[in-house]
């Protein structure tokens, strides 16, 4: 038999070689030369911690009394990792951007970082992950014993294993505080750790494949004999139940989620997204190997060893039974492995639960200076953390004095399964829908840990310690359907599966109702939205503003939390991109966020709000503050103003439509009163030519008669082909398809010519400076003076002063010539001025016009195509209208510019 002491002594020298890989690795880590640390291989193998003690030892134990149920351990994290685009990615991605630290960081951060959430949270998560630290410290304490027999062939007694396994507690919490809380690191990763980890899920793997491969062509005679063997053992009587299958694979499943240990390597120490995909296969890929051998070393076992031996161990009993102590030391080894890098892993992320959601915020409240009190926050962290981590595995050993240590390692393993999947509701609800509230997510956490702890977790315990006997026989009060495993009256439902079932059931039941029941709060409602939807948004989140804290009261703070290199790092940078190096920067919501972000790395999203708030609010946090995390006014304020922002905007929009309306329907109504005008003035002409054709048809006139009845006819007719004229010329004009007749022409000719034609009827009087008139322009004189004779009538029409006068003004500009027509009259209504260009407007009584409103949109028209244009001028007393020329037809004939 192997000597016990050499036994201490690998176990020793194989510990020291875990804290040399620790150590180099965060050496490296500390220089920046992460290469490999950040590959994906160590990312994939760091996943291994969830084959802890149970899958090394009591796989094996599992199949023997079980048969292949032990597969559906495996089953569950293997969809997870398959389908890992769907839930996995969405919480790294939210990790990442949120500088998560913690599944209770996590539900707290999602629900308004609410600290009462993670309080919750964190008890849950001690509780429920304390049956399986007892499971390692009963796995590593069991294996110590099955080499300690003496040379007689005594046993260990229960002395012994407890005194052993109050080493092994102490032993892990030393490793765990020496390289799980050197350092406060603001990501939360720990390299060295990780690192380690890696390599001992070489360890355990490279361990279960020696000894199956001895078993299979060491003790038996290969493939076939194994599978003779497997026919014959009472494994392959083994009966099948669906429903059990189907929910264990779920748990598992479930679990691999939730643990808090899987939490944080798949999560907290993910540095790269991308690291999933090669995961999502190699995962999957280990645990098949480490499956591979399972039943076979279980038939064996069965088969060699004497009846009632323990099949938990049948990984280390079967060689010693083969004389072979070199590979039963690498199997102790490979079980070490898995129970140490469970317990290191989930020691460091459940202290970090307790002191950023626990210790933290009783300091701050303890505290009188808050935030900004002397003394080094960063040794308060780190010690809190090296207390919980001393803590939570006294607990563990305290559950395996308390329970015995005699159970199955599959049944104690599937008890903190259950108790860590009653974070499911939360967790999912928190990342797929919007509407989930603080108020569901306690009431359903609440609800799920009570009948977990009632139904499972309690009856664990034996009916000696917390539940008598009674009360698991015959339910409280001799109430029968409250039994703990017959509850509502469900009996002979497996116990797991009944725990399972109603505890999630009624889990989700209480986070549904809360949830629709209550109202989220503003800042609820901004993480929702960033959790819900973390590929679509901006990962800065909002809610502070700037102006109510003082730069050097948060450098104080940030320098005791990140340490003072980093954090005046931070605060260096931070200048420099607001331009103000050298100095301390501004206290903007940009900068506010980015230093929340980066405490909530080191003391989590809820703490990190609430010292901020401290500062920024220049008060003290009260216990209940710190509870509700924050104080939701600024955010309420920042959510109004969004909310008035796009109002305003709506506002804006309507008015334009309402303004847009408005003016369809005036050109409407125009549009109306051009088709009856239009049909006025043909209908007229043709009228007055029809009667007096057949005045000159019936004869019996003079001379002198027949001849004014043919004038009027001819009059009649040459107004009905002026409007025709006047519709096919707009058309062509607005087809682009107006040939002009371009020539060099003299201003002022046109200008007088234009007068001419428009005659001198009226009383206007026009009053103009021939000397500006003197430039030459290249245009269609015709087209420019059909323009001005518009213009001219127009002001005849229109203008209603007693002394109706039309001003002629021309300049030079830089970039053109402009021609100025301003009369003495009352001018057009702000609300006609949009329309007045339009081809149905008028700009008076129809009647009054005596035309058909085409006057102004032809004149629009034809400067568009002369490439210059016209434009009304409001403000100048009169109507006003400006005729402009670009200055490249433009040439001056010597006259000075005004």
């Amino acid at each position: 038999m192997l000597s016990f002491n050499i036994l201490i002594a690998v176990c020793l020298a194989y510990v020291v070689a875990l804290f040399l890989i620790a150590f180099v690795a965060d050496r490296r880590a500390k220089r920046g030369q992460l290469g490999w640390l950040r590959s994906p291989l160590v990312y994939t193998l760091s996943l291994s911690i969830y084959c802890t003690a149970w899958t090394f030892y009591g796989a094996v134990g599992y199949a023997a009394r079980s048969g292949l149920e032990f597969l559906t351990i495996y089953l569950g994290p293997t969809l997870v990792m398959v389908g890992w685009w769907w839930i996995l990615r969405k919480l790294v991605r939210i990790g990442r951007s949120q500088r998560i630290t913690s599944i209770a960081d996590l539900i707290s951060s999602r629900y308004g970082k609410s600290n009462l959430l993670g309080v919750i949270v964190t008890l849950m998560a001690v509780i429920g992950t304390t049956p399986y630290i007892a499971l390692q410290l009963q796995s590593v304490t069991l294996s110590f014993a099955v080499f300690a027999q003496d040379r007689a062939g005594g046993t260990w007694g229960a002395s012994d294993l407890n005194a052993a396994a109050l080493w092994v507690a102490a032993g892990l919490a030393l490793f765990t505080v020496l390289f799980g809380t050197r350092n406060l690191d603001a990501n939360e990763r720990h390299y060295g750790v990780v690192t380690a980890i890696a390599a001992e899920a070489v360890m355990k793997l490279f361990a279960l494949i020696a000894v199956g491969v001895f078993v299979v062509w060491g003790v038996a005679d290969g493939a076939g004999d194994i599978l003779t063997r497997i026919d014959a053992s009472p494994i392959a009587d083994w009966d099948m139940r669906p429903g059990r299958w189907v929910s264990l694979t779920f748990l598992s499943a479930v679990a691999f989620l939730t643990l808090p240990r899987m939490f944080q390597v798949m999560v907290v120490e993910n540095v790269d997204e991308r690291h999933l995909a090669t995961a999502s296969w190699a995962f999957p890929l280990y645990l098949f190997l480490m499956s591979l051998f399972v039943v076979p070393i279980a038939v064996v076992g069965l088969d060699l060893l004497p009846a009632g031996s323990n099949p938990d161990l049948f990984v280390l009993t079967v060689p010693l039974s083969q004389g072979r102590d070199g590979l039963a030391i690498l199997s102790f080894l490979g079980g070490f492995s898995s129970a140490t890098s469970m317990v290191i892993i989930a020691a460091i992320a459940l202290s970090t639960m307790v002191s950023n959601h626990i210790v933290m915020p009783i300091w701050l409240s303890v505290a009188q200076q808050g935030a900004t009190v002397s003394g080094d926050v960063r040794q308060v962290v780190l010690t809190a953390r090296r207390i919980s981590i001393a803590v939570i595995l006294a607990l563990g050993y305290a559950y395996f004095r308390v329970s015995g240590g005699g159970a199955a390692l599959a049944a104690i393993g599937l008890i903190s399964f259950v108790g860590v999947a009653q974070f499911l509701p939360a967790l999912l609800g928190g990342i797929f829908w919007r509407g989930a509230t603080k108020v569901g997510a306690a009431a359903g956490l609440l609800t799920g840990f009570a009948l977990w702890a009632y139904t499972l977790f309690l009856p664990s315990f034996g009916s000696s310690f917390i539940l008598p006997a009674s009360v698991l026989a015959q339910g409280p009060f001799g109430i029968g359907w409250l039994r703990p495993q017959a509850l509502f009256g469900v009996s002979g439902m497996d116990a797991l599966l009944h725990a399972l079932f109603w505890s999630l059931v009624l889990n989700t039941i209480a986070f549904c109702a809360g949830s629709l029941a209550s109202f989220p709060k503003p800042q609820e409602r901004l993480q929702g939205a960033q959790f819900v939807n973390v590929f679509d948004h901006n990962p800065k989140a909002q809610g502070w503003f700037s102006g109510a804290a003082e730069a050097e009261d948060l450098l104080v703070m940030a320098q005791r939390i990140l340490g003072p290199a980093q954090a005046q790092g931070l605060f260096a940078r931070a200048a420099e991109r607001q331009g103000k190096a050298g100095f301390l920067p501004d206290t903007s919501p940009d900068f506010l966020q980015r230093l929340e972000r980066e405490l909530a790395g080191s003391v989590g999203a809820a703490t990190g709000h609430a010292m901020i708030g401290q500062i920024v609010g220049g008060s003290s946090v009260s216990v209940d503050d710190l509870m509700a995390v924050a104080d939701e006014t600024a955010l309420m304020m920042e959510y109004s103003s969004q909310l008035e922002e796009k109002s305003a905007e709506l506002g804006r929009t309507a008015r334009q439509l309402r303004e847009v309306n408005e003016k369809l329907t005036d050109l409407s109504v125009q549009k109306d009163a051009f088709l009856s005008q239009i049909s006025h003035e043909l209908r007229t002409p043709m009228t007055s030519i029809r009667a007096f054709s057949e005045i000159l048809r019936e004869g019996g006139m003079s001379s002198k008669e027949r001849k004014k009845y043919a004038m009027i006819i001819h009059d009649e007719t040459i107004r009905l082909t002026r409007l025709l004229d006047d519709l096919l010329d707009l058309s062509v004009l607005e087809n682009g398809q107006v040939e002009l007749n371009m020539q060099t022409v003299d201003l002022h000719d046109v200008i007088e010519r234009s007068m001419v034609s428009a005659g001198t009827s009226g009383g206007l009087v026009i009053r103009r400076d021939a000397a500006r008139e003197m430039v030459e322009v290249r245009t269609d004189p015709d087209r420019l003076s059909q323009v001005f004779i518009n213009l001219i009538v127009n002001a005849r029409k229109y203008c209603a002063a007693q002394s109706p006068e039309l001003r002629i003004k021309t300049r030079l500009t830089e970039g053109c010539v402009e021609i100025d027509f301003v009369d003495n009259g009352a001018g057009i209504p702000t609300k006609s001025q949009p329309l007045i260009f339009e081809k149905f407007s008028r700009l008076g009584d129809h009647r009054a016009a005596g035309g058909a409103g085409l006057g102004l949109a032809i004149s629009r028209e034809i400067m568009n195509n002369l490439g210059g244009s016209i434009t009304y001028l409001p403000g100048q007393g009169g109507a006003a209208f400006r005729v402009s020329l670009p200055i490249d037809v433009v040439a001056l004939m010597g006259v000075n510019q005004s």
